[in-house]
């Protein structure tokens, strides 16, 4: 099983305001359902109860939480980061999508990154992506700056691998 993160994150590692996304970029949300799709995703809660729809379609969804009777329809409901890897060893690639306190507890394991980094700096930002060690990435590739017409956030994508 390869470990791999998704994330759009600003320049200070921002990812969200309370339980929902700093932003709203077209391109970067049909990256994120082009990678995933086919693949397994794992989210805690709160990023689950954010999806507009429910469980994303095409796609298996495991929910991390620790409430017991938690029910969230079309997904697997696990209650720990070891119960989440079990339930996926045979998975191929697995995608980490968030939020900030399943990142911090899922980096280490992660082998790849794919990053959205929004130009822009979201005062408003309570929920952050960890730190970086950008000693332990190489690069693998990167596409941009590109501007969103809609928000006119500049945003470029970075693809990392483990080294």
């Amino acid at each position: 099983m390869k470990l791999a993160m998704i994330v759009a994150i600003d320049l200070n590692n921002g990812i969200g305001k309370g339980d929902d996304q700093l932003a709203y970029i077209s391109a970067d949300l049909k990256r994120f359902k082009n990678l995933t799709t086919g693949n397994t995703i794992v989210m805690g809660r709160k990023t689950f109860e954010a999806l507009p729809k429910g469980a994303l379609p095409n796609r298996r969804n495991i929910v991390i939480t620790r409430q017991a009777e938690y029910d969230a329809p079309g997904a697997d409901i696990v209650n720990s980061l070891e119960a989440a890897l079990d339930i996926c060893q045979n998975d191929e690639k697995v995608f980490i999508i968030g939020g900030g306190e399943i990142y911090n507890t899922f980096l280490p394991q992660t082998v790849e990154l794919y990053l959205t980094i929004i130009e822009h700096t979201f005062e408003e930002a309570t929920v952050f992506f960890p730190e970086i060690n950008w000693d332990e990435w190489n690069i693998n590739n990167e596409e941009g700056p590109f501007i969103d017409e809609k928000t006119r956030l500049q945003y470029s994508y970075k693809n990392l691998i483990k080294k």
